[in-house]
């Protein structure tokens, strides 16, 4: 309770606290440093991420750093009709979006996905999901795709941008046999 009392009582931490974990990171990451003002204070979120990333294992500080990596490169260059970045700050779990493809029966549609990595990403896949209901015959009615590479054909060497073309792809021609 203290912490939260802390930051609404220094004027120069107010207007930038969200509440007592932030303050108890603040201190975590820098006591001396709590006197500087606004430089400080527009450091400290991305300290506040690092320090989450380093209380985690190793194994789950492989997966985030891939899938930071993955989320710089899908931004500079995402792949043809898709989008797709964390849904808050929490960088195991995305939203997509994808265009229907021209000159598939799905052209002019905006299809949402959830995309979750677990802590053993690459070396197992994400759990890809469409949010918006679409009828095709290698995505149930939970939205769950049917697609080799999300499941047995897995390869760590594959990306969250090859997974979202294969399932551009999938939508342009229907693949019954998976």
């Amino acid at each position: 309770m203290s912490s939260e009392v802390q930051p609404s009582s220094r004027p120069d931490d107010s207007p930038n606290t969200s509440g007592g974990s932030w303050d108890v990171e603040q201190r975590e990451v820098a006591p001396p440093v709590q006197e500087q003002g606004q430089e400080r204070d527009q450091t400290t979120p991305k300290k506040k991420e690092a320090k989450i990333s380093s209380k985690t294992a190793a194994k789950l500080s492989t997966s985030a750093k891939r899938i930071q990596k993955e989320l710089a490169e899908i931004t500079l260059d995402p792949p043809p009709n898709c989008s797709a970045g964390p849904k808050g700050d929490n960088i195991y779990e995305w939203r997509s979006t994808i265009l229907g493809p021209p000159g598939s029966v799905y052209e002019g549609g905006v299809f949402f996905l959830d995309i979750a990595f677990t802590p053993d990403y690459p070396f197992k896949p994400p759990k890809v999901t469409f949010r918006t209901r679409i009828y095709h015959c290698n995505i149930n009615s939970q939205g769950v795709i049917c697609l080799d590479i999300l499941k047995d054909n897995w390869s760590p060497a594959l990306t969250i941008s090859k997974v979202l073309l294969s399932i551009c792809s999938l939508l342009t021609d229907c693949n019954p046999g998976e």
